[in-house]
C-alpha cells in the first residue's frame, strides 16, 4: 500500500511555526515562493496573516522521526573526576 501524503507544519522548513515550510513540502516547491505568496496576500489586504494563522490552528506539527529523539540515559557525558 501507498502511504497517503499529509499536511503537516514543518520543523526543518521553519521561520516562524512551519507553516510555509509544510506546504512548500507538500507541494513539493521551494517554501520561500510560498512564503511570497503570504506576503503578497497579507500586502494585498491581509487575508495572508489570517490564512496563516488558520493554517497554524489547523495543520499539525510533523510528527519526530525516531532517530531524532535523544535519550538522556544513553549520552556519552565527557565527566571530569578532579
Amino acid at each position: 500500500m501507498s502511504e497517503t501524503k499529509r499536511l503537516y507544519r514543518s520543523r526543518s522548513e521553519r521561520m516562524i511555526a512551519g507553516v510555509c515550510g509544510g506546504i512548500g513540502e507538500y507541494f513539493n516547491i521551494d517554501p520561500t515562493l510560498v512564503r511570497l505568496l503570504f506576503v503578497a496576500f497579507t500586502l494585498a489586504g491581509g487575508s495572508g496573516v489570517l490564512a496563516y494563522i488558520i493554517f497554524l490552528v489547523v495543520v499539525p506539527e510533523e510528527p519526530q522521526a525516531s532517530n531524532d529523539i535523544v535519550d538522556p540515559v544513553e549520552t556519552d557525558f565527557d565527566v571530569d573526576d578532579n
